[in-house]
């Protein structure tokens, strides 16, 4: 702990899954990456008066206290602060955070995680306190109560971890020695449905629990040889496992057509692999180019293709296309 200071800041980047959705909320294992392109910085200052909020969702003074029901960017922003100020045990009013950068919302890149991850930090140093990885990670995961209900945990580790994850059951573990594939990821421009495509996959398992269970199975032995082809470089395996997952993803309901649209144009562009990241029903998707050198090539096939916005995994902090 230090002296409480008159600014301070924090930042929190988006996350991908390469493989290991929906599989993972029932204990199966998942890998994640974070996304470097994209990031969100917070800046808090202590002023005179009320709380003041302004996101890339929301922006002005806070009149009254949110009962956090409503799970939009803002109201979510919002209970970060709150609920960061509540842990610190000070009072709602003198606090000032202006909220930087870009991770597009509803996508399935963690934004929810972010912007909490991002506001948690930069207020708890603003009143000179140097939050732990675990006081962090709780403060992100009340927030992700709201958004998603019942959240893994995958997406507060992944937007805080600095490198790749495996996470499962709840535990994250950090992938060392681990290759970094040159991977793209595009957005439909069509919001995601997070908690609605968990919903739709245990229902669907009420009817069908063999049958989904058998795919969860199949998905965490393609998160295993995953492990394989990131310790060995085997861009050719990897591809085939994402195509594989995308496929049964598919078969359990939570792809979309715009995702599958973008899906055929990574493979017309020369992906070894393409399959949705995230919840899907919309978002996002995540594709591996053959070398990093074919990363602009495959970049303006997908913005061609209809992607609102495409960006590197592992590159640099400018987008692909």
């Amino acid at each position: 702990m230090h002296e409480p200071e008159r600014g301070a800041h924090g930042s929190a980047h988006a996350k991908t899954i390469l493989l290991g959705e929906h599989a993972v909320v029932y204990g199966r294992p998942a890998i994640a990456f974070p996304v470097r392109s994209l990031t969100l910085t917070a800046h808090a200052r202590a002023v005179d008066g009320p709380l003041r909020l302004s996101t890339p969702y929301h922006h002005g003074s806070i009149a009254a206290v949110d009962d956090g029901t409503a799970p939009r960017e803002e109201h979510l922003a919002e209970a970060a602060l709150r609920h960061t100020l509540d842990a610190l045990g000070v009072a709602h009013d003198g606090v000032d955070v202006t909220v930087t950068g870009r991770i597009p919302a509803a996508r399935g890149l963690g934004s929810s995680a972010a912007v909490a991850s991002a506001i948690s930090v930069a207020v708890a140093r603003l009143h000179g306190i140097d939050l732990t990885y675990e006081a962090r990670f709780e403060l992100v995961q009340f927030v992700e109560r709201i958004a998603h209900g019942s959240p893994s945990g995958l997406d507060a580790h992944a937007t805080m971890s600095p490198g790749p994850i495996r996470f499962e059951s709840g535990v994250a573990r950090p992938l060392v020695d681990t290759w970094l594939p040159p991977l793209v990821i595009a957005d439909t421009g069509v919001a995601g449905h997070t908690a609605a495509a968990v919903a739709s996959v245990r229902a669907l398992r009420t009817t069908d629990k063999r049958g989904v269970d058998a795919a969860f199975d199949a998905i965490a032995a393609l998160v295993e040889g995953a492990h394989t082809d990131l310790r060995t470089g085997d861009a050719t395996a990897l591809g085939a496992r994402m195509n594989a997952c995308h496929s049964i993803l598919s078969d359990l309901g939570v792809s979309s057509p715009e995702l599958d649209t973008l899906v055929d144009a990574a493979h017309t562009g020369g992906a070894l692999g393409a399959k949705l990241t995230g919840g899907g029903q919309g978002g996002c998707v995540i594709a591996l180019a053959p070398t990093p050198a074919d990363v602009p090539a495959l970049a303006r096939a997908l913005t061609e293709a209809g992607a609102r916005g495409v960006w590197p995994v592992n590159g640099g902090e400018e987008e692909a296309a």
